[in-house]
């Protein structure tokens, strides 16, 4: 009998173990440069390199508690219209402010229009290219 009530008393803990899980977790929202944009839009892929102050290894999708995040992204337009180099491009910021159950889908928007002169950078601007809703919960 004394084996049962322990037995009774550790399934109870174990299943409000289980029980609680979700208490462990926070919502999040996700940034995603795992899908190629549409280039007939001019949306290419970027690589994220710094999330606030810290650098980050790229990777195809981040999680963040929902809030303002300065995003830093390198683009990389793959288009016969660019003339810029590999060494001569650069970073470009973009504030995000994200929410919940929401994935950000990032590109670079490539202004084709604008030619590349010198250190300039206004051939191409970060973007949001899709939202989309997702279960985003961090640990």
């Amino acid at each position: 009998m004394v084996d049962k009530l322990r037995w009774g008393a550790m399934a109870a803990l174990l299943l409000a173990g289980c029980a609680s899980q979700g208490d462990l977790t926070k919502p999040c929202g996700e940034l995603s440069t795992f899908y190629q944009p549409p280039e007939t839009q001019n949306l290419f892929k970027v690589v994220v390199t710094r999330i606030n102050e810290e650098n980050v290894i790229s990777k195809p999708t981040y999680q963040l508690a929902p809030g303002t995040y300065q995003i830093r992204l390198v683009e990389l337009i793959d288009d016969p219209r660019l003339s810029v180099s590999l060494r001569n491009r650069s970073y470009k910021e973009l504030t995000l402010k994200v929410d919940a159950d929401v994935r950000y889908h990032l590109a670079a928007r490539f202004n084709s229009d604008k030619r590349y002169q010198g250190i300039s950078q206004q051939y191409w601007d970060p973007v949001v290219w899709r939202e989309s809703t997702t279960e985003c919960r961090m640990k």
